[in-house]
């Protein structure tokens, strides 16, 4: 952005420090480093606001493609129709219905069998005595 060589850097300090003179030059400093800082910071956050806005035009760009994909989508592949909910079909995956309680009924689950797994040990043949 700014090209600003070494001789030229050089140059501005010796007028700066003539014009000004040794005592002033310190504070001098400080106060262009207070307003290149206040200007430092007053461009990140126009950055920044500007970045945000970017990302929402964006987002909302991506939230429209997304709806119109999902409703096309969704007239491509129609839902089936919903089955009876009082009379489900014994064997066809029908989930219980509560009781009105507002809870589920409780589904029955066999309880699995846990045999000892049997072990054997490298170099004894099975059935020898220890």
């Amino acid at each position: 952005m700014f090209d600003i060589a070494p001789t030229e850097l050089m140059l501005v300090a010796i007028v700066a420090l003539v014009v000004i003179g040794p005592k002033d030059l310190p504070k001098a400093m400080r106060v262009v480093g207070y307003w290149v800082g206040r200007a430092r910071g007053v461009a990140r956050q126009f950055r920044s606001g500007f970045d945000q806005m970017v990302r929402e035009a964006e987002l909302e760009e991506m939230e429209k493609r997304w709806a119109a994909e999902n409703e096309r989508i969704m007239r491509e592949h129609p839902a089936p129709p919903a089955a009876d909910p009082v009379s489900p079909e014994p064997g066809h995956g029908a989930v219980p219905h509560d009781d009105g309680s507002g809870h589920p009924a409780p589904v029955m689950v066999e309880k699995p069998e846990v045999a000892p797994a049997e072990t054997s040990v490298p170099g004894k043949s099975e059935g020898a005595a220890s």
